[in-house]
């Protein structure tokens, strides 16, 4: 899992584009509730300065 306290930006799929949603915590993020069309920053990058996106899931598994 990576740091809890890292800042991801989260993003909501609207057609193809991405709309942004808001920053917080990778940990704020994981206890958010599951969402179809949700997606976070990768936590490796500058949140809302990156075009990397992961699912819930694959924030969750990252190392």
């Amino acid at each position: 899992m990576p740091d809890e306290q890292a800042i991801v930006e989260i993003v909501a799929t609207e057609g193809e584009g991405k709309v942004p949603m808001g920053i917080v915590s990778v940990k704020q993020a994981l206890d958010m509730p599951v969402a179809d069309g949700i997606e976070y920053s990768h936590p490796d990058h500058e949140a809302g300065a990156t075009d990397d996106f992961v699912t819930q899931e694959e924030l969750a598994k990252l190392p």
